[in-house]
């Protein structure tokens, strides 16, 4: 008999930073790192301890209507929230890897007060932050805070390619969000990249002169 999943304990990296005597505890992660058009997203969340949100969890694992709902949710019981990008030219300029951490520093830096110590997804600390940071593999699955985080950068960005959509109609960035899509191909190699394409992402693409 297969036996029942065990259920998630989403503050259980928390609560062993509290124990280590850390108190305003920041969730960060991002979104957007592989699209080819639009900007990188990110946020950080810190809560109160204790709070518990029903229903959060990895974005890309919730619904569009679910994350719109539960981003008004995260927003009204953090104790805190940052939300920062960074823009096409500068992962263009800088990688898509430095400009995350880019986009993660801005959206701490967005936060009235400065967190104890940061809890990042992924497997690599973010640069320049000049504070404690902790990364966790697949946090968004483990951590409130990250998970949180997470939504809160994901429902920014498509509300952002959403808006862009009125001003580059021809790319139809309502639909894909500017990822790589079949659709999204075929508008990139039919009417060029827009300012809002990231080059360095498109090289392939344009030089096979192919949808795939």
């Amino acid at each position: 008999m297969k036996k029942a999943t065990e259920p998630i304990d989403w503050l259980i990296y928390e609560r062993s930073l509290r124990e280590e005597g850390y108190r305003l505890i920041g969730g960060v992660d991002e979104a957007g790192r592989g699209p080819l058009a639009g900007p990188v997203f990110a946020a950080c969340v810190v809560f109160e301890e204790g709070v518990v949100i029903e229903g959060v969890n990895d974005s890309k694992k919730l619904s569009e209507k679910k994350r719109e709902q539960l981003f008004d949710v995260i927003c009204e019981k953090a104790k805190a929230f940052g939300i920062g990008s960074a823009s096409v030219q500068e992962i263009d300029e800088l990688n898509i890897l430095n400009a995350t951490f880019l986009a993660m520093k801005r959206a701490v830096e967005q936060l009235p007060e400065k967190p104890d110590v940061l809890l990042v997804d992924g497997n690599q600390a973010p640069k320049g932050m000049n504070l404690p940071v902790r990364t966790l593999e697949k946090g968004d699955t483990l951590s409130l805070s990250i998970a949180a985080a997470s939504i809160l950068a994901k429902v920014s960005r498509d509300r952002l390619m959403k808006a862009l959509s009125k001003d580059y109609p021809l790319y139809r960035f309502e639909k894909h969000k500017g990822y790589g899509t079949a659709l999204h191909r075929e508008r990139i190699l039919a009417y060029g990249p827009s300012d809002m394409h990231r080059k360095t992402f498109l090289t392939k693409i344009l030089a096979k002169g192919t949808v795939r």
